[in-house]
């Protein structure tokens, strides 16, 4: 295997002025695992890379675009009527930006000046309600036979990155509802035939939101990066499990590869 050195990019510099921009993935990095965090933002030294979900973009590009043919009419999609969802698709000027649709990798975005950083989330979608506020959407894929909840474990994460983009938009001025939406998309395995066609059922959960959490937690994420020793891993980070475990055969391996 090659070995990859570490990055020399997108680096945090204590002694630097400049904005750090922070994604709603690196944050959530951060509560899983200070030491990771830390390994990759300011040592250079990333996680082994997860694989792209190349169907699950795919949805999300359809919903988008079906969506989108109700933004500039603002009427209610079917799924929103389904649902009792009184909203509309919201059309603003910068929605292309949120959805990062013109690739700068930045979304949604607040520089918050008391840390200097850069806080940024990519959208799915963003809903009106008939008081101006607004509703955060993101779209989900998944293949289940259960009954799809957010009450799983990992979907804790899904329910932090609505609250982290809620936190965004309203630092940036607008008024935003308590309530997120998750627009799941089922793909059904009870069809007799495949014949190319997925086929899904589609489904509305709500999330009521708190992000009590968001200014607390970049705070503590400047603490992380302003300090030069390196932070304790979480008891439940399997990539820290892993380097403990490993280490005591790196040694041996590297003088095995060098015929030592």
């Amino acid at each position: 295997m090659a070995y990859n050195p570490p990055r020399k990019y997108n680096l945090f510099d204590p002694t630097s002025s400049k904005p750090f921009s922070l994604s709603r993935g690196k944050i959530e990095n951060f509560l899983k695992c200070p030491r990771c965090f830390y390994l990759d933002r300011r040592l250079g030294i990333d996680r082994p890379p997860l694989p792209g979900f190349s169907l699950n973009v795919a949805v999300d590009q359809l919903m988008k675009k079906e969506f989108d043919i109700l933004r500039k009419s603002k009427k209610r999609h079917e799924l929103m009527k389904k649902f009792k969802i009184d909203a509309v698709p919201f059309d603003h000027p910068d929605i292309m930006v949120w959805r990062d649709d013109i690739k700068k990798f930045e979304g949604a975005n607040f520089l918050h000046k008391q840390t200097n950083l850069k806080i940024c989330g990519i959208i799915d979608d963003v809903w009106i309600n008939p008081t101006s506020k607004l509703h955060i959407v993101d779209y989900k894929s998944t293949s289940t036979s259960r009954e799809i909840s957010l009450e799983d474990e990992y979907k804790q994460t899904y329910k932090k990155q609505i609250e982290l983009y809620q936190w965004i938009f309203r630092q940036n001025g607008f008024k935003v509802s308590d309530i997120g939406y998750f627009v799941f998309a089922n793909a059904k395995k009870t069809p007799e035939k495949f014949d190319g066609v997925l086929e899904f059922e589609m489904q509305i959960i709500s999330h009521k939101g708190d992000d009590s959490w968001v200014e607390k937690t970049v705070f503590e994420i400047k603490k992380c990066l302003m300090s030069d020793t390196l932070p304790s891993s979480t008891e439940r980070c399997e990539y820290c499990a892993y380097r403990k475990a490993s280490k005591p055969f790196d040694q041996k391996a590297i003088q095995g590869s060098l015929g030592i």
